[in-house]
């Protein structure tokens, strides 16, 4: 096999909302409540909502930067590449990376739409959040059919609500919902009590992927505030743990037999050691913490209800038979400092090194497409989908590297810290000023 005749599902992906993405979504009386994007005095475009602004860091959306400009600055969308809020120039980006299709979280309503989760107003937030998925299943997604897989926003503040939007979602389509990798982390209740149950069920009822992305719970995990910010960067995937040990130990995996998690941006290298280790404590002491799996380990049931994914993961792919084969996925993570985007492939051909062609198949897109219930070839003949046809659809993508400017956290010549950081992002979320005015 040759890394051209690869076919890309990447599950794991970011869109940078665009201005005015609500206008044909929301009926005129909720229009001039309706999020929107002003222009700050220091030339950066943030997104405003309920007196409350929301910017693009420059982490989030920096493919096409060179690495110099990877620094935390607030963005305007003249510095950033047209394919991080542009569905037509997003399918550009694609081709010339040899990716079939994409499954993309939000940016300004945070990870799983807690934004709108957070706001006073509940019919308000309600009325956004919706439009936001209508937004997100109707336009980006359905512009290109089978290039990307929807992901709905869920009004988490209510689990009957949350039922409600996932019904909804499905008969639009889309069956995928994001959800935080912590309730407790923002006021609610955790997933080892019953208060869920609504959802659980709507979830196991319409065939729906519950995705839990890395930071949508109590946020990135910092250590000193001298510490490099080197450390964060480091744990962002690795801290998936946390969730995978709350999720395995919960009794929501056992109680609902056809429910299904993905955990995004996870990584990939831990799990070999962490699935041991849940058998192990199992094993060791079920009897006195009274945990029932019907005879079974816990890893088994992990292997039927959870998949995981990767950028660059060559450790995870040469222990593959201990995660599960079938529970393995990849992701391309763009526009985020992490992406591969343009050299995908390349990339990720350096992790397949004496793997047999049925798991790379597996790796790469079958796994995705089953978990997912996502077809792809009903739309593109499947000698279309693979990274040498989609390249040569595009090789008038221009991908070269190109300076845009912004401010670094610190222009001395040390290492960049934790503190560093949050003094930046402090002066970022600070109140919107007077003087702005609409992108």
């Amino acid at each position: 096999m040759r890394m051209e005749e690869m076919i890309l599902i990447s599950v794991d992906d970011h869109v940078v909302e665009p201005p005015g993405m609500f206008d044909q979504h929301l009926p005129a009386q909720w229009k001039p409540k309706a999020p929107r994007v002003v222009r700050k005095r220091d030339g950066s475009d943030v997104w405003v909502f309920g007196g409350e602004q929301f910017p693009n860091v420059a982490l989030n959306a920096v493919v096409g930067r060179p690495p110099e400009e990877y620094g935390m600055e607030p963005t305007s969308f003249d510095q950033l590449r047209p394919g991080t809020y542009n569905v037509h120039e997003r399918v550009r980006d694609m081709n010339a990376n040899g990716v079939l299709a994409s499954l993309c979280f939000p940016s300004f309503p945070g990870l799983f739409g807690e934004k709108f989760a957070k706001h006073p107003d509940r019919e308000a937030a309600l009325v956004m959040l919706q439009a936001y998925n209508d937004w997100h299943v109707d336009e980006w997604c359905g512009s290109y059919p089978g290039r990307f897989i929807p992901l709905g926003l869920l009004p988490c503040w209510d689990p009957e609500l949350m039922a409600k939007e996932v019904k909804r979602l499905a008969r639009k389509g889309c069956r995928a919902v994001s959800f935080t990798e912590s309730p407790e982390a923002h006021g609610w209740p955790s997933i080892h009590s019953d208060y869920w149950k609504p959802f659980w069920t709507a979830c196991t009822d319409e065939g729906t992927v519950i995705c839990i992305h890395i930071g949508s719970g109590a946020g990135m995990k910092f250590s000193a505030m001298d510490a490099p910010v080197d450390t964060m960067i480091t744990l962002q995937p690795i801290a998936s743990v946390d969730c995978a040990v709350n999720l395995l130990w919960s009794p929501v995996l056992r109680n609902y037999p056809g429910i299904r998690f993905a955990l995004s941006e996870s990584g990939i290298g831990w799990m070999p050691y962490f699935l041991e280790r849940v058998d192990y404590v199992h094993e060791r002491h079920h009897v006195w913490t009274h945990q029932d799996f019907g005879g079974r380990k816990p890893s088994e049931i992990w292997r039927e209800h959870v998949i995981s994914c990767f950028i660059h993961d060559a450790a995870g792919i040469r222990n593959r038979d201990l995660i599960g084969l079938h529970t393995i996925t990849w992701e391309c993570d763009y526009p985020h400092s992490d992406s591969t985007w343009p050299q995908s492939p390349e990339r990720l051909w350096e992790c397949f090194n004496g793997v047999p062609e049925e798991d790379i198949h597996a790796i790469t897109h079958r796994n995705a497409m089953r978990f997912f219930n996502f077809d792809p070839f009903r739309f593109r003949a499947a000698e279309r989908c693979t990274v040498g046809a989609l390249r040569a659809e595009a090789r008038d993508v221009d991908l070269t590297v190109r300076p845009r400017g912004g401010k670094p956290p610190t222009t001395e010549k040390r290492p960049v810290t934790t503190q560093d950081v949050l003094q930046q992002l402090a002066t970022v979320y600070s109140s919107v000023p007077d003087d702005t005015a609409t992108a």
